[in-house]
C-alpha cells in the first residue's frame, strides 16, 4: 500500500483511519518540507535575537505571562518547562489509536508551514507514527479552548524522552525512552524555540478522536439499515414504504439512501411478501383472518426518514471534521508578507467549537439510531405488534421457556443511557487560566462521550440482530419456505454460524455476545455488502 502524502490540505478521514488502524505509512510532501525549513530559517535569523520584538511564544511567556520576556539563553529551558507544566492530565489513558491519529493530524497541520517550528521536530513526531511508538496520554484534562494543551504535552513528554513519560510499543506499556530505543530511535530529543508551543497548542487530539468517531458512525449507519432490514424480514413487513418514488418527494438525500439500502438488502425476499403475510401465526390473536397489512409500525416504515436524517447529520459532522484535520490550530502563526518577511498573527483557531458542535450532533444522531432500533426490538417481542411472533420469542412450551425479555430490557437500558449522554457539551463553558480563557468548547468531552454512545449503539444493534434472527429462526416451520433477501440472507447466514438459534432457553451471553461481536467487527455488514454490491 502506498504511503499517505501529507500536505496539510487534503487529508481525508478514510486516509487517517488507514494510517491509524491499518498502519499505513505517512510521509511529508517534499515541497512542504522545504517551506517549513524556509520559514524556520527566517525566524532564526530575525527573531531569535536579544533585540527581537516581543513575539508570543517565541520571546515571551504564555497565557497571563505573555508580557514576560524570554531571552534566547532561556529558550531551551522554556521549552522543557512548557512540557513539564502542561502535562497535567489525569485519568485512564486515551485509546492507543486516538493518540496515533492525533500525532498524524499534528504532523499534517505543520505541513502548512505557518507554525514556525523546526523540520526536525516535525520529522521526530512522524517517525513515532511510522514506527508505532504511542505515548500514554491520560484522558481527562482538556477543555478544548487552547486546543489540547494537556494531552498534547503528554505526547511531547514521551517524544522528547522524559524519564517519567510512558509509551506503548508492540502492545506493551513501558517507559517512553525504552519504547523509543526499541523502535530504533534516539531516547531523547531536544526542543528549540517555539517547538514546544507548536507541539502542544491546538485541537489535535479531540479532532483526531472525532475523525475516528465519524468513520465508525458512518459504518454503523449502514449497519442499522441492515439490522432494520432483518427486523423487516422477521415481521414480514411491507416494502411500499421504501418505494424510491415516495422517497424522492420526501426531498432528503439521506432518506433516499437509507430506503435504497433496505430495498437492496431485501431484494429477492419472499418473506417480505403478501404471500408470506397470508400465513397465519397462532399467536396473532389480533388478526384471526387475513387482511392486507396496509402499513407497518413507524419504526419500520419510517426507517428511511429516521436513518436518513442521521445520514444527513453525519454528512455535516464529516465535513466539519475533515476540515478540522486539515486546519492549522496552533497559535500564534506566521505568514509571509509583501516585504519578504514574516508577520506574526495571534488568534483563536485553537478553540474547539466546530468539533464540539460536530460531535454533539453526532451524539444525537447515533442515539436516535439506538432509539428506533430499540423500538423494533420491543415490537419483535410483542405478538400484538409483530403479527403473531411468539411472546418474547419464547420456545415451546412458552411459560416454561422465558425467551428474550431481559436482553430486550438491556437494549432499553442502554438506549436510555445514550439519551443522558446526549446533553450537548458545547452548551457548557467554564472560565479557566485566570480568565485568559473565558469561554471554552468542552469539545474533548463531546468526542469522548460520542465514543461511549457508539459503543452502546453497537450493543443495541447486536441485540436487534439477535432478536430478529431468533424471530426468523423460531418461525422456520411456518415460514421457512419463504426466503430472505440477498443481503439479509447473507447476514443471517453469518449470524447462524455463531448463534445457532434455539427453541429452548439458553445462557443468554452466549447468544448476545456473539451477535454484538458481529456488529463490532463489521463482519455481518461486510457479508451483506458483498452480497448486494455495497451500500450507500
Amino acid at each position: 500500500m502506498s504511503a499517505v502524502i501529507l500536505t496539510g490540505e487534503d487529508l481525508t478521514i478514510k486516509e487517517l483511519v488507514s494510517v491509524t488502524r491499518d498502519f499505513r505509512e505517512a510521509v511529508i510532501a517534499p515541497d512542504k518540507r522545504e517551506n517549513i525549513q524556509k520559514v524556520r530559517r527566517w525566524i532564526e535569523d530575525n527573531w531569535m535575537r536579544e533585540d527581537a520584538p516581543p513575539i508570543y511564544g517565541f520571546t515571551t511567556g504564555l497565557g497571563k505571562l505573555k508580557d514576560t520576556r524570554i531571552s534566547p539563553e532561556q529558550s531551551d529551558q522554556f521549552q522543557i518547562n512548557i512540557v513539564r507544566s502542561h502535562s497535567g492530565c489525569v485519568g485512564e489513558p486515551l485509546p492507543e489509536e486516538v493518540v496515533r491519529a492525533a500525532m498524524l493530524v499534528r504532523v499534517n497541520l505543520f505541513c502548512r508551514g505557518v507554525c514556525g517550528l523546526r523540520l526536525e521536530t516535525v520529522e521526530r513526531l512522524l517517525e513515532m507514527v511510522n514506527k508505532k511508538v504511542h505515548p500514554v496520554v491520560p484522558s481527562l484534562g482538556s477543555v478544548g479552548c487552547s486546543g489540547d494543551l494537556g494531552p498534547l504535552a503528554h505526547i511531547v513528554a514521551a517524544m522528547i524522552g522524559f524519564e517519567e513519560a510512558e509509551a506503548v510499543y508492540g502492545g506493551v506499556r513501558m517507559p517512553a525512552r525504552e519504547a523509543l530505543k526499541k523502535a530504533g530511535m534516539s531516547e531523547t530529543f531536544e526542543l528549540k524555540a517555539k517547538d514546544a508551543l507548536s507541539l502542544v497548542n491546538g485541537t489535535t487530539v479531540f479532532a483526531a478522536y472525532a475523525a475516528l468517531n465519524v468513520f465508525d458512525a458512518l459504518e454503523l449507519a449502514k449497519t442499522a439499515d441492515l439490522t432494520g432490514a432483518l427486523s423487516l424480514e422477521a415481521m414480514r413487513g411491507e416494502r411500499n414504504a421504501f418505494d424510491p418514488r415516495y422517497q424522492a418527494v420526501g426531498n432528503h438525500p439521506g432518506q433516499a439512501e437509507a430506503a435504497e439500502n433496505v430495498l437492496r438488502l431485501v431484494s429477492g425476499s419472499t418473506r417480505c411478501s403478501e404471500e408470506s403475510r397470508m400465513v397465519h401465526l397462532k399467536n396473532d390473536v389480533l388478526h384471526p383472518s387475513y387482511k392486507p397489512r396496509i402499513q407497518d409500525l413507524l419504526s419500520l416504515r419510517c426507517l428511511p426518514q429516521v436513518h436518513g436524517s442521521v445520514r444527513d447529520n453525519l454528512k455535516y459532522s464529516q465535513d466539519i471534521i475533515e476540515r478540522e484535520i486539515n486546519a492549522v490550530t496552533d497559535n500564534p502563526l506566521v505568514f509571509w508578507n509583501d516585504k519578504g518577511g514574516l508577520d506574526f498573527v495571534s488568534g483563536g483557531n485553537s478553540h474547539g467549537e466546530p468539533v464540539g458542535f460536530a460531535m454533539d450532533n453526532l451524539c444525537l444522531a447515533m442515539t436516535e439510531l439506538g432509539n428506533i432500533s430499540e423500538r423494533r426490538i420491543f415490537a419483535l417481542c410483542d405478538p400484538c405488534l409483530s403479527y403473531g411472533l411468539p411472546p418474547m420469542l419464547a420456545g415451546e412450551p412458552a411459560g416454561l421457556n422465558c425467551g428474550y425479555p431481559v436482553i430486550a430490557c438491556s437494549a432499553a437500558a442502554i438506549t436510555s443511557e445514550n439519551k443522558t449522554l446526549c446533553f450537548p457539551s458545547s452548551a457548557d463553558s467554564l472560565t479557566t487560566k485566570s480568565s485568559q480563557e473565558d469561554h471554552v468548547s468542552m469539545a474533548p468531552w463531546a468526542a469522548r462521550k460520542a465514543r461511549q454512545i457508539l459503543g452502546n449503539l453497537e450493543k443495541i444493534l447486536g441485540i436487534e440482530t439477535l432478536i430478529a434472527s431468533q424471530a426468523i429462526m423460531i418461525t422456520r416451520d411456518e415460514l421457512g419456505s419463504f426466503k430472505l433477501g440477498a443481503g439479509t440472507g447473507a447476514a443471517f447466514d453469518v449470524v447462524r454460524r455463531d448463534f445457532k438459534g434455539t427453541d429452548k432457553d439458553e445462557y443468554m451471553p452466549l447468544q448476545s455476545n456473539a451477535c454484538i461481536a458481529l456488529i463490532e467487527s463489521r463482519e455481518m455488514l461486510r457479508a451483506a455488502e458483498g452480497a448486494v454490491g455495497g451500500l450507500a
